[in-house]
């Protein structure tokens, strides 16, 4: 019999999110995401040092870049980012998502220039933009620097999405992929009950992926759902079928310990049966309203943005010790 993992790696794109490459070579995923939390921790692991060096040095001469050091510490963050990126590329077939600095979440102007400076840093690395999804917050800012970016062939992942309205504006911007993140749903919706668990079947952030789901494949939306942050192998089996679903590697370890066949639970055939409104699209004004609205979904992007900032800030300050000493 087939454990869990090999049955459901059979309904939906598998992807690792983590920056551990051993957990990626032993897990094989076809994809693999990167956030400032994972990078912090990488330029705090002394087996990759050599990255770190190679980004303080930067660029050959002739690369593009004038000089053989860099003592910009920005720059050092971009090329790192990127070198780390180039590393799990080597070891799996799909694409990396590689994050914008998450203090531009609400500047469309910088978003779309950051993207293009990673995307020319994979480039000179020779790793084709097919290869690279370009992260970005789910703020309305972040979804019109996507809509811009798309339409010259970057490929982007909007994360920290929480609400209907981010994946309703994330659509018809055409973005290619957004990945709703279930487990901090989750945890909102526990402290808001002062409950220590949810009902598998009551679950809101699987609820959340699944109307979102439904709801692309009803009106035919290019754009593909990747359920992520996940507390629970409970959560991953009950999005079986979803486009992607990224996982970290402790409930990689248990999906593949674990023997049994996995039920399909989202149908793309089935939704574009289902009987669902269209909803016209979002400007401005009621995207900023309905996001508002969601009193949850307001908290955790918000919470989000600052989280990953003070770990870009951490990165930055790491990144200007390790620059000084060499």
């Amino acid at each position: 019999m087939a454990t869990q993992l090999e049955s459901l790696q059979r309904l939906s794109v598998i992807v690792a999110d983590t920056g551990d490459l051993d957990s990626i070579k032993r897990f094989r995923p076809q994809d693999a995401t990167t956030n400032p939390s994972l990078l912090l921790k990488v330029s705090q692991d002394g087996r990759f040092r050599r990255l770190i060096d190679d980004a303080i040095r930067g660029p050959a001469a002739g690369a593009g870049d004038a000089g053989t050091r860099s003592s910009d510490v920005s720059g050092i963050i971009d090329r790192l980012i990127v070198g780390f990126g180039v590393e799990i590329l080597k070891l799996i077939p799909g694409r990396v998502s590689t994050e914008v600095d998450a203090s531009l979440s609400f500047d469309t102007d910088a978003t779309e220039q950051k993207a293009r400076r990673l995307i020319d840093l994979y480039a000179r690395s020779g790793v084709s933009r097919e290869r690279v999804l370009i992260k970005i917050a789910s703020t309305w800012e972040g979804i019109r620097a996507a809509e811009r970016l798309e339409r010259e062939g970057i490929h982007c992942n909007m994360t920290l999405l929480f609400s209907f309205a981010q994946a309703m504006a994330s659509a018809d911007a055409g973005v290619t992929l957004i990945s709703p993140f279930v487990g901090r749903i989750y945890d909102w919706y526990k402290r808001a009950r002062g409950v220590d668990d949810i009902a598998p079947e009551d679950d809101p952030g699987v609820a959340s992926v699944t109307r979102v789901f439904n709801y692309y494949k009803k009106f035919g939306y290019a754009t593909q759902v990747m359920g992520a942050s996940f507390r629970k192998t409970s959560q991953i089996l009950d999005l079986a079928g979803c486009d992607l679903l990224t996982i970290s590697p402790e409930l990689l370890e248990k999906l593949s310990a674990t023997q049994g066949d996995v039920a399909k639970k989202l149908d793309a055939a089935a939704a574009r049966g289902m009987k669902i409104d269209r909803i016209a699209k979002l400007d401005e004004t009621r995207f900023r309203w309905q996001h508002n609205e969601d009193a949850m979904a307001t908290e955790k992007l918000a919470e989000g943005i600052r989280v990953f900032d003070a770990d870009g800030h951490k990165l930055a300050t790491r990144v200007s010790e390790l620059a000084a000493a060499a």
